[in-house]
């Protein structure tokens, strides 16, 4: 479920997708804030923040960082601590302020600093001075204190830490460089990398929760953060105010990560139509973007596109990195977040087609990831759950998944590195259950390519009447404040300002599609 940050450009979030477990991806942190690349050593104590101003451009007004210390390993409170990159839009109106709204992002890897700044104005205009806002980076990233594993170039790449399998089905390639990956965070990561996971993500919230010396906090949190927020409002109930789950996947402690990766595969068939509607409606013939002359034509079509692919990749506008099948496979799985990334795919289609055309690939698949980016996705699924090591079930699962799904070619049920990761889970998943206060609103697209509607419906019988959730009937990932839905904006903003939140679960009707 986790967050693809680099994937997308948002009209007021940041581009960070959030869910997609191993294929994270990380949106720049605010040039403001410093990078911490290894944990330093200070005396146990209650923290403090000392706020300073980073403005950033094109940013919100008022914006401040301070710097969060936190153990590195929090059995440990008394040794090495590490930083915790904070920023804060604080009310102008003390008289109005009912508390601090905690922005927490997806991923695992996306920068809250960054969703932050990228929402902040959005958040006031609909709060207005209700809420100091206030996000974090996670430990691993942005600003925070950081780790690499030393992960060989060749092997950041999307489509390389993402495991498409080779052109004839075979996972063979993917279990080798699995390995590598594997190998190079348990010989190059050290106590950092090991420390990446959801339960010390909690853990450093709490911390950040005490440092803010709020007596209960309110919290939205989007895609893998939806997940974090459960995870806290569940270890730490009486310390939440109002919560908002916006794009949740399931929580159930067997499917936490590899069953988010999986679920994408029924959910990217469930989203497609709505491309291949855009794609072939006439009003696309003004812009030279209509791919089709039929919906129903559209999904042939880029099997069999991706396949040739497969066999004859194209040169691409960027030296060295070919269109291939799989790069054609994983532009389509990004532009499924959001309806404003269908032009770009629909180009890439035609382009891919066209003998004269120099097709040019979108930003996030042109090159590789940085190691510091890598390793925090990569290392926070596999110190979160144990996952199975026999490559032969996982080349069983590809082949029946490359069946039933074939636009996702069996990637989401491939074998990644936490197959061959050394260090057991510190932590155990958490449950998920219905004891606690009835202080949650979940938000959820109907068909969401990243964290299905399906999964959330999970989440919402396990928290039972603790929740209401707000389905909105149309395709992308990310609700609140993103998609333009008055209907699903409206009820986060009425239970956000106002605690006022359905009688029972509802939903809101699409409005049509942008052009």
């Amino acid at each position: 479920m986790t967050s693809s940050p680099h994937v997308r450009a948002r009209r007021v979030t940041l581009a960070a997708l959030s869910a997609v477990t191993v294929a994270a991806t990380l949106a720049a942190v605010a040039p403001a804030l410093p990078s911490h690349a290894a944990p330093a050593t200070a005396p146990a104590g209650p923290a403090s923040l000392d706020w300073r101003p980073c403005p950033v451009a094109g940013g919100p007004g008022g914006q401040e960082c301070a710097d969060l210390p936190v153990p590195l390993d929090h059995a440990d409170p008394e040794g090495p601590r590490i930083t915790i990159a904070v920023t804060r839009v604080a009310s102008e109106d003390p008289s109005r302020r009912r508390g601090t709204l905690l922005v927490v992002p997806g991923g695992p890897g996306g920068s809250g600093v960054k969703r932050l700044t990228g929402t902040a104005q959005a958040l006031r205009a609909q709060l207005g001075d209700a809420y100091d806002l206030v996000a974090f980076d996670p430990r691993g990233v942005g600003g925070s204190s950081r780790a690499g594993c030393g992960i060989a170039a060749e092997d950041r790449h999307l489509v390389t830490l993402r495991s498409w399998p080779a052109a004839d089905g075979s996972v063979t390639g993917n279990a080798a460089r699995s390995r590598r990956i594997a190998e190079a965070c348990r010989s190059n990561g050290g106590a950092l990398v090991r420390s990446f996971s959801t339960a010390n993500e909690v853990r450093d919230l709490e911390h950040l929760r005490l440092a803010l010396g709020e007596d209960r906090l309110s919290v939205w949190g989007t895609s893998y953060g939806a997940y974090v927020t459960a995870v806290y409002a569940q270890k730490y109930p009486r310390r939440t105010d109002r919560v908002v789950l916006d794009s949740t996947g399931d929580p159930d402690p067997a499917k936490v990560a590899r069953g988010w990766l999986a679920d994408m595969a029924p959910a990217a068939a469930l989203r497609f139509p709505d491309f291949a509607a855009w794609a072939a409606d006439p009003a696309r013939e003004e812009d030279g973007l209509r791919t089709a002359r039929r919906p129903e034509d559209v999904e042939p079509l880029f099997l069999a596109l991706a396949e040739r692919l497969d066999r004859q990749p194209r040169r691409s506008a960027t030296p060295g990195v070919p269109l291939t099948g799989a790069r054609l496979r994983q532009a389509l799985q990004n532009a499924l977040y959001d309806d404003d990334l269908f032009p770009g795919m629909a180009r890439l289609l035609l382009d891919a087609q066209d003998p004269g055309a120099t097709p040019v690939l979108p930003g996030d698949l042109a090159g590789p990831l940085p190691d510091e980016d890598a390793a925090v996705t990569v290392a926070t699924i596999c110190n979160d759950v144990a996952w199975p090591r026999p490559v032969a079930a996982y080349a069983r699962a590809v082949a029946e998944d490359r069946r039933r799904h074939p636009l996702t070619d069996g990637m989401p049920v491939n074998v990644v590195p936490c197959a061959f990761w050394k260090t057991p889970p510190a932590d155990a998943p958490i449950r998920i259950t219905d004891e606690g206060p009835s202080n949650i609103l979940m938000i959820q697209n109907r068909r969401d390519p990243a964290t299905p509607h399906f999964g959330a419906l999970a989440m919402r019988e396990a928290l039972g009447d603790r929740a209401r959730l707000v389905t909105v009937d149309r395709g992308g990932h990310g609700v609140y404040l993103n998609n333009g839905n008055a209907c699903g904006d409206s009820a986060v903003t009425a239970f956000l300002t106002g605690g006022r939140r359905p009688a029972h679960d509802i939903r809101c009707e699409d409005r049509p599609v942008r052009p």
